[in-house]
């Protein structure tokens, strides 16, 4: 597998370089296929209702072209989906390119997802082809979509309607054939009726939506992949680490992972380097996993035995599910079954600013 970082300023070196946090390409290799399946699945594996839906649906658009969405918490593994879904497509043996949209200034996106040609710049030396034409034939992951200038988001809009670009400096277009798979942690349709996002943008990369469940809401799923982190860590470290201790095992359990499936591993890679024996005990654990203690009942009536009003007990399911949903107001709408507009109105019934 081949992980490069790209030079906005073209081969000769010269300016600033793009981190591989924020841009890498990985080109067809000898068991390519087998290793990108493999980081496609890992964060998936489990038996919890929400990650067998979220395979099901990978399975069901991975060989369109359709364009895809994916959200979910920061850690949950939206860009593992997204080389699930180029591994598995007929664009396999095409490259997956992926860029960060976050923090990355308006005029180097631009040049890194169109383009430029010689001269366009200073040290602008030779023209250089950008990521949607250097992505034909193979997928462009567009992660933190959410995060992208207002003026980009024109003109990404154009680029996907007509399946163009046309790079900084450059007389012609040049056309594409790449899948698009954007992410967010953002909850776009609020961005949306907030005008932070354009709605015809929305449309247009909204075609499938793939959520990530966060891992609180994935069960023992929890353990199922702390195993699978403890055989990869224990073997690149030689640490001959075969479990954990059910102290370990229920702290695991009772913590709330808001860093979701990134935080469980590097506490799991915590846990294995800082283990004495052949199996993970609770000293092991990072401090803040192991002395984690879940809030109990408020002064505010809280308390399961405490009789409430229907009025009382729908507001607090339905302000959980919000919680549980990430603030997703579309996500919780369908989990409570209503539609958005009947989300809206209970939430303004109850005075609540959600």
């Amino acid at each position: 597998m081949e992980r490069r970082n790209l030079n906005v300023y073209g081969s000769g070196g010269e300016g600033p370089e793009v981190g591989p946090e924020r841009v890498h390409v990985v080109r067809p290799a000898s068991g390519l296929r087998r290793a990108q399946t493999l980081l496609g699945t890992e964060i998936l594996l489990g038996t919890s209702d929400g990650v067998q839906r979220t395979r099901e649906v990978i399975a069901r658009v991975a060989r369109t072209d359709a364009t895809v969405l994916v959200t979910g918490e920061s850690g949950t593994g939206k860009e593992l989906v997204a080389r699930a879904l180029h591994a598995e497509s007929g664009r396999r043996d095409g490259p997956f390119v992926a860029i960060s949209c976050a923090a990355m200034p308006e005029s180097l996106l631009e040049s890194e997802l169109f383009g430029h040609a010689k001269g366009a710049f200073t040290d602008a030396r030779a023209s250089r082809a950008g990521l949607f034409v250097r992505a034909t034939q193979g997928t462009l992951f567009l992660d933190e979509i959410g995060e992208m200038p207002a003026g980009m988001q024109a003109k990404l809009l154009r680029a996907l309607q007509e399946r163009s670009v046309r790079p900084i400096g450059g007389d012609g277009e040049q056309s594409f054939d790449t899948r698009i798979v954007a992410a967010t942690n953002r909850d776009l349709d609020t961005e949306v009726e907030q005008r932070r996002f354009r709605e015809d943008l929305f449309y247009r990369i909204n075609v499938v939506r793939i959520h990530v469940p966060p891992l609180r809401e994935r069960g023992d799923d929890v353990h199922l992949l702390a195993r699978t982190f403890i055989d990869r860590h224990g073997a690149a470290g030689h640490r001959p680490v075969l479990g954990l201790t059910p102290g370990a095992s229920a702290r695991l359990a009772r913590y709330p992972w808001p860093g979701n499936v990134r935080e469980l591993q590097n506490c799991i890679e915590s846990a294995v380097t800082m283990a004495q024996l052949d199996c993970i005990d609770v000293h092991d654990l990072p401090e803040k996993i192991r002395d984690y203690q879940a809030p109990g009942p408020t002064p505010d009536g809280n308390d399961p035995n405490v009789l409430l009003p229907m009025e009382e007990v729908e507001r607090r399911h339905i302000l959980r599910v919000l919680d549980a949903a990430g603030g997703n107001k579309t996500l919780a709408a369908q989990i409570l079954g209503f539609d958005r507009r009947t989300l809206y109105r209970k939430l303004e019934r109850t005075n609540t600013k959600e």
